[in-house]
């Protein structure tokens, strides 16, 4: 059979240098718009919200003077009282024999490095993310296999937890359950926002597994029970990892949207990258590199999740089933 002649809109390196041209006239015309905004930029001032330089001080219990011995004792003495101060290991002092101090001046310092804001903030992403995935995950499995049950009320139930969550902005569910739910139950905030989260993607979730559950084959059910699988068997070992393969792609998204999305609880307060922008943002009046840094963590974490994803897609593709 011949081969059909390539269109040179077709070859691949042309393909590949005609879009980074795109987004180099994209990423020109937006260097030229921002030059014409008489904007400052204060890049310089963006490291220490990352790590910082944290001074740590032993401080003058009163006033006195002080007198250094030979032995490397420190002593503050005033008209009413002598007292000997223990330096820790590690520390330099900062005076001299015969200084006068006030009390909470600083006798020795040390200084080591502390993680800044945008650190503190990126844990708490993080933390409220992999919360609110297992829980996600545990709540979607439970309502899938309620759908797919032959008990209606368990069908009922599941059909209107997923109808009234997917029907709803989560912005509003989770305005909804810190200030009701979690006030009724004396919930935390991280917790509150966690279990909104997770409940709302659960929903989610669990029709992408119903999803891939009913397109298995029924042959499949049929030759398990031919071996003598019971229903619950069948799931676990036939079912359930031939559908997992197919749902991942959908599942890895679900993850990605489910880490974007957990931006949503600084509204409540919790001190997540979004709610840490924002306190930068009104220390330092500056909103384009703040939240161009910010984008880029959240960009960080997505794109590790997306190519995780599809690495094990692909172990999955290659050992069949897909």
């Amino acid at each position: 059979m011949a081969k059909t002649k390539q269109s040179i809109l077709e070859n691949k390196a042309l393909g590949h240098t005609i879009a980074v041209l795109f987004y180099v006239l994209i990423g020109y015309f937006l260097f030229h718009a921002a030059s014409n905004m008489n904007y400052i930029w204060k890049w310089t001032g963006v490291p220490q919200y990352f790590a910082y330089e944290k001074v740590t001080a032993v401080e003058a219990p009163f006033d006195g003077i002080i007198s250094i011995k030979e032995n490397g004792k420190v002593v503050i003495s005033s008209d009413d009282d002598s007292i000997e101060v223990e330096i820790p290991s590690g520390y330099t002092l900062v005076i001299d024999s015969g200084d006068e101090l006030f009390e909470y001046d600083a006798i020795a310092t040390e200084t080591s490095w502390a993680m800044g804001p945008l650190l503190k903030g990126l844990l708490v992403t993080l933390k409220i993310s992999g919360f609110s995935a297992i829980l996600a995950f545990s709540i979607g499995i439970l309502l899938a296999f309620m759908r797919l049950s032959k008990f209606q009320f368990l069908k009922d139930i599941a059909m209107v937890y997923i109808t009234i969550i997917r029907g709803t902005p989560l912005l509003v569910q989770i305005f909804i359950f810190y200030f009701i739910i979690a006030t009724l139950f004396d919930l935390e905030r991280f917790l509150a926002g966690g279990l909104s989260l997770g409940i709302f993607f659960g929903a989610y979730i669990a029709e992408v597994l119903r999803g891939a559950i009913q397109s298995i084959d029924k042959g499949q059910y049929e030759a398990a029970k031919s071996l003598g699988m019971n229903y619950f068997q069948t799931m676990i070992f036939i079912v359930m990892p031939q559908a997992l393969k197919r749902a991942l792609p959908t599942l890895v998204g679900e993850m990605i949207a489910l880490v974007k999305d957990s931006s949503l609880v600084s509204i409540i307060s919790i001190t997540d990258l979004t709610k840490v922008g924002r306190e930068i943002v009104a220390n330092t009046f500056s909103p384009f590199e703040t939240w161009i840094i910010i984008a880029g963590m959240y960009f960080c974490i997505t794109a590790l999740l997306a190519y995780i994803g599809g690495i094990w897609e692909k172990k999955m593709a290659a050992s069949g089933g897909m």
